[in-house]
């Protein structure tokens, strides 16, 4: 039986600069989450726009480890990381 996934919303905002797809994705796969999509952009100002869907029903750590971790790599990179979980985000967007 195929195990469920559990569907995560990651955003990546702020100015464009190499290595922050690189950086993210590296991060996802050290803690055992599977990037299922993934879009990016950059605006004609030169935001860097970047979101991703991903499945952690195999992750290493829980949501709350998995946003703290995101946060410090967007402090790092001078970006603001946010992670939203499916059911939160469905909620917010609903008509």
């Amino acid at each position: 039986m195929e195990k469920k996934k559990e569907m995560v919303f990651i955003t990546v905002i702020g100015e464009d600069k190499k290595g922050i797809v690189a950086t993210v994705a590296t991060y996802l796969y050290h803690q055992n989450i599977n990037i299922i999509d993934i879009n990016q952009r950059i605006m004609p100002d030169g935001c860097f726009v970047m979101s991703m869907f991903v499945d952690v029903c195999d992750a290493s750590l829980n949501m709350e480890e998995l946003s703290l971790g995101l946060e410090k790599i967007g402090h790092e990179l001078a970006m603001s990381v946010q992670v939203q979980h499916e059911n939160i985000f469905r909620m917010m967007h609903r008509i």
